[in-house]
């Protein structure tokens, strides 16, 4: 596999373009502010693998879960939700083949747990590994190079506490390492092991209401909201200075509802909106294609431009702000950078459950759109997930996706 392989594979498996060298190119074409809310422009970050759902439960719901009951995989949701939490302690592990029907080798793996500390507050961590499986290395005329292993983790801990009956906050400190191509020479080019920090912040608000329902019984109807501002850190870089990315910054919003059905039987909706908090690409005019203008046309114009994609060096919090409204294409296209997850369950006797779920992702913005399912069971001390994935387009990278999760009631296992 050449370096450009290599650069590109990295591109397709959501990795870093600037591994080892950061490109613009500049295009010729007719725009106008209107016609830029309409073409692509994917918003792109280093380690992508930060905002993959690690467990089957919300991923099989759509990947929605900010808003969920809690659990150990709630350290990588809302690690507030934790402090409402009535086990002791808790360990979930997870493993997903992933891209598995375009590269072979390539995994996803998760470890989270939780304990309390009193009765109001909890402490938690996780580790997550992603490995891009083997990779061959070749020079420009294909004389192999060796062959590398990449691969990113990341380890975080955090901490939750109520602030009354109904308020909770969580906060998550995270390391992170991306190995993408080792540190020996490749082409007279040496590269760099990418290392951060980041952190999350996180609240949540529970309650609860009565209802009736058509037999005029009285029900409960449970409802959360959470927020989770996540991976806000220093920007990583493969090679030097310069060239440094922005971490996958993430605002998740969300509100989920549980109906009692009975005392056996309960249905539960949820709803999730996610923006990235990095810069879009913008567009930096160079000069009108005639030479008689060195601006942008106005809307309903004609004039030819030319124009190239161009990166944000802003500070990683001015970034963040600004993100929510600099999009070149003006407001229609900001809209088009929030993603949106519907999530259903189906709960039996808290021993079985049944899911289903929907991610929708604008066209322009990466165009993922897919359907999930999944169940679950419970008994004893352990758990068990699956989730199962259904794009809507053929041949799609995610195209047969499964995960499954492990989950151990460590309170009920020391009780055995």
């Amino acid at each position: 596999m050449s370096i450009q392989s290599f650069k590109k594979a990295g591109l397709l498996l959501g990795s870093v373009a600037s591994l080892f060298v950061v490109n613009k190119a500049a295009a010729q074409t007719s725009v106008s502010r209107s016609q830029l809310a309409g073409q692509q422009n994917v918003i792109t970050s280093a380690v992508p693998f930060l905002t993959i759902s690690p467990d089957s439960r919300r991923a099989a719901m759509g990947d929605a879960g900010v808003a969920s009951s809690p659990d150990a995989n709630s350290v990588f949701w809302n690690a507030a939700s934790l402090a409402f939490i009535k086990k002791k302690g808790g360990i979930s592990t997870s493993y997903a083949p992933w891209l598995r029907s375009l590269v072979p080798g390539i995994s996803y793996n998760y470890l989270a747990g939780y304990g309390k500390i009193n009765e109001r507050s909890v402490i938690g961590g996780s580790f997550r590994y992603f490995s891009f499986g083997e990779i061959n290395f070749t020079d420009d005329v294909g004389n192999p190079l060796g062959v590398f292993n990449p691969s990113e983790y990341c380890v975080d801990v955090c901490y939750a506490t109520q602030l009354s009956k109904q308020w909770a906050i969580g906060v998550d400190l995270k390391y992170i390492n991306s190995n993408l191509a080792g540190t020996r020479p490749l082409n007279g080019i040496t590269p760099k092991v990418g290392r951060s920090g980041a952190g999350d912040i996180s609240a949540l608000y529970k309650g609860t209401k009565k209802v009736k329902d058509s037999k005029g019984a009285s029900k409960d109807l449970e409802y959360t909201f959470g927020v989770n501002l996540q991976n806000l850190g220093a920007k990583i870089t493969y090679s030097d200075k310069t060239n440094r990315e922005f971490l996958p910054a993430n605002l998740k919003l969300g509100t989920a509802w549980t109906y009692k059905i009975d005392e056996y039987n309960a249905i539960t909706g949820m709803v999730d909106i996610n923006k990235l908090m990095i810069p879009t690409p913008g567009i930096n005019v160079l000069k009108d294609y005639t030479g008689l203008n060195d601006s942008m046309v106005n809307d309903g114009g004609t004039m030819v431009t030319v124009y190239e994609r161009t990166r944000s060096d802003d500070p990683v919090i001015t970034a963040a702000l600004k993100s929510f409204a600099d999009a070149p294409g003006g407001i229609r296209e900001e809209l088009k950078e929030y993603n949106y997850s519907i999530g259903f369950e189906y709960n039996y006797t808290n021993q079985f459950f049944v899911r289903a779920g929907y991610f929708n992702e604008p066209a322009t913005k990466g165009n993922r759109k897919y359907l999930t399912f999944g169940f679950g069971i419970r008994y004893k001390v352990f758990g068990l997930d699956a989730a199962y994935l259904v794009p809507f387009q053929q041949r799609h990278p995610l195209q047969n996706q499964l995960r499954f999760t492990l989950l151990f009631d460590l309170e009920a296992f020391s009780e055995e």
